[in-house]
């Protein structure tokens, strides 16, 4: 990728973070697993729209439902 398009995704990334700040646990691993699994799936379909949706979908699924808990 270029610079400038790392650049500006990476700035994208760091503002997103900071409406986090006010999120409850489970909110953020949600919103978290959502992230890596869009990222997940657009690797691994090679950059389709729906594999991005689909992996998406399922790492939201799986970081709303991870215990938090302190045992």
């Amino acid at each position: 990728m270029k610079k400038t398009v790392m650049c500006s995704l990476l700035a994208i990334a760091l503002l997103g973070m900071g409406g986090c700040s006010s999120m409850s646990t489970r909110d953020r691993n949600t919103a978290i697993g959502a992230g890596v699994g869009a990222l997940g799936g657009a690797v691994l379909t090679n950059g389709s729209a729906l594999g991005t949706i689909g992996g998406a979908a399922v790492g939201g699924i799986i970081g709303n439902q991870v215990n938090t808990k302190k045992r």
